[in-house]
This record gives structure tokens, C-alpha cells and sequence, in this order.
């Protein structure tokens, strides 16, 4: 068992800004601090366009971010790198995309896309190796040697997500970012595909950022979770300090939107209107309220959301 105090994954003030034309920049994400320890996984959430799935992509370097530093293994995975570190990141650290559709190549078989990471990386001596390992890892995700020649559109929605798990998963890392994962599949199949994670987890001793706009799932999956708004970490706490114990106004308002499954209940909800007009993210600082719980904020508007 990996004990879950071990920091695998540490993010100081990373930044990520686009420029829109000559003189607007939009702030993607501004200023991101978090730490990921080993064998968890860490929940980010907030609504559309607040900047989690950025800050999950600027890790890996899909972005090359504007400002701030990543750190992973101990190694600094930010800026500029040399070729053992970013072929260490390569194989150490994959990401599962939003829409498994479209980030499969249509005209190669499972096998192919499967391989290519195997392939690049030359982690196999011979072609019987690497089919083996591509055979392997599709029955680890619930599929069978026989799925491996057909082609992406031969399958269903969850069927292509498991392939992406796998695609993911054969060269055998360590960390693993889920990018809205289960966004794209009925609810049925999300819950499938989450139990699938959190046994590849358990299983393979790995560490998750589980990036979801669905709540209650993140809640199912996270150890700890990270609220997103305006490109801006607002609050990190454990699970059960979010849900039960939300101080930030945006994530009380968050979490109210969760319809409640007994309709009498939920015609009687409380819900909570945000309203940001008297925050200014950028004058606040995250604080920690209570033992590995943040939240962003000045000392006033700390002391008013606490009271």
C-alpha cells in the first residue's frame, strides 16, 4: 500500500494566459498553487471555462504555461527541460481525454493506438511482446484480445473510453490525468468507468487528478478536491471538508445546484446565489482555515464566511 502523504505532483502560482488579439489576454488560469500526494486522487471541479481542464493540460505541457512552476517526482517538469526528464514525464505521467472519439485515430486498429506510446518509447524487444502487452492491458479495462483489430467507430461510447483507459495505462505510469473522463457517457457507463479507475488505482498504486464538473462523482472518487472559478483555486480541502464544511461562497453555491434525489427535498433546497461582485480574487490569498483546508480570500472576507 503507498501512503497518501507523499507528494508526487507539487503546482506553485502556475499561470496559463492567451492573448485575444493585440491587446486583450484572457487568464485562463491565474496563480494555481496545489500539491498531489502519492496513491490519491485529487478532485478539480468548477463550472465550464473555469480553468481546470487548462490546468490540467499545462502540466503535462500540452501548454507551455505563461508563468510557474510544476514539480514531479522531485524533478521540475515546467519550462524549459532536457530530454531524460521529458521522456521520464512521457511514460511517468498520461492523460484520459474528455471525448474518446476524438482522440482516436480512426483509420489505425486498437492495437496500433494502443501500442503507439509502447512504440515511441521502445519499451518491448520484440512484436509478440508488445501485442502481448496490448492484449493484456484491454482485458485488465474489461475488454478482450479479440477487440485489438477493429477500428474506434466499431464501439460504443464506453467501450472507446476504455480503450483511451488502456492507451493510457500500457506504458505503465505512475500518475494519470483524467480530463472530464465520463462527460461524454450515459450515466450508466460513468459509473462503470469510475469503478474501473478506482481498481486500476488500487491495483497499479496509481495517482489520479480526476478534472469533472459532476460533483457527486467527484465526491465518489477524491480524496481531496480543488474548486475552480475564474481560473482562480478558490478552495482545497478533503472531501468531506468541501461537502460538509464549504466555506467559499462559489463553492456553497456549487455545491447547491446538486439536485437531491427526494423530490420533497428538493422542492424545499436551500440553494445559494453567488454573487462576486464584492470579491476581488486577485486581492485575496489562500489561507489555511483548518488543517489542509484553503480557501481564498482577504483576512475580512475570511473572518465573514467563517462566522
Amino acid at each position: 500500500m503507498t501512503t497518501k502523504n507523499q507528494v508526487i505532483l507539487r503546482v506553485e502560482n502556475l499561470s496559463q494566459h492567451f492573448k485575444l488579439g493585440r491587446k486583450n489576454i484572457l487568464k485562463a488560469m491565474d496563480k494555481v498553487s496545489f500539491t498531489v500526494n502519492k496513491g490519491e486522487t485529487f478532485g478539480l471541479v468548477g463550472e465550464s471555462g473555469s480553468g481546470k481542464s487548462t490546468t490540467g493540460r499545462s502540466i503535462i505541457r500540452l501548454y507551455n504555461p505563461t508563468d510557474g512552476d510544476v514539480e514531479f517526482l522531485g524533478k521540475r517538469i515546467s519550462g524549459k527541460i532536457d530530454k531524460r526528464t521529458e521522456s521520464m514525464l512521457r511514460t511517468k505521467m498520461q492523460m484520459i481525454f474528455q471525448d474518446p472519439m476524438a482522440s482516436l485515430n480512426p483509420r489505425k486498429t486498437v492495437l496500433d493506438i494502443i501500442a503507439q506510446g509502447l512504440d515511441i518509447h521502445k519499451l518491448y524487444k520484440t512484436k509478440k511482446e508488445r501485442n502481448k502487452k496490448v492484449y493484456d492491458i484491454l482485458e485488465t479495462v474489461g475488454l478482450s484480445k479479440e477487440h485489438a483489430h477493429r477500428y474506434p467507430h466499431e464501439f460504443s461510447g464506453g467501450q472507446r473510453q476504455r480503450i483511451g483507459i488502456a492507451r493510457a495505462l500500457v506504458v505503465d505510469p505512475e500518475f494519470v490525468i483524467a480530463d472530464e473522463a465520463i462527460s461524454a457517457l450515459d450515466v450508466s457507463i460513468q459509473a462503470q468507468v469510475v469503478n474501473l479507475l478506482k481498481k486500476m488505482q488500487e491495483e497499479r498504486e496509481l495517482t489520479y487528478i480526476f478534472i469533472a464538473h459532476d460533483l457527486s462523482m467527484v465526491r465518489y472518487i477524491s480524496d481531496r478536491i480543488g474548486v475552480m472559478h475564474l481560473g482562480k483555486m478558490v478552495e482545497i480541502g478533503s472531501a468531506s471538508n468541501i461537502y460538509n464544511n464549504p466555506i467559499h461562497p462559489y463553492t456553497k453555491s456549487l455545491l447547491s445546484a446538486i439536485p437531491h434525489p427526494n423530490p420533497l427535498l428538493e422542492r424545499y433546497r436551500k440553494r445559494v446565489d453567488y454573487d462576486k461582485s464584492n470579491i476581488d480574487y486577485d486581492e485575496g490569498e489562500l489561507v489555511e482555515i483548518e488543517k489542509d483546508h484553503f480557501v481564498l480570500g482577504t483576512e475580512g472576507e475570511i473572518k465573514r464566511w467563517t462566522a
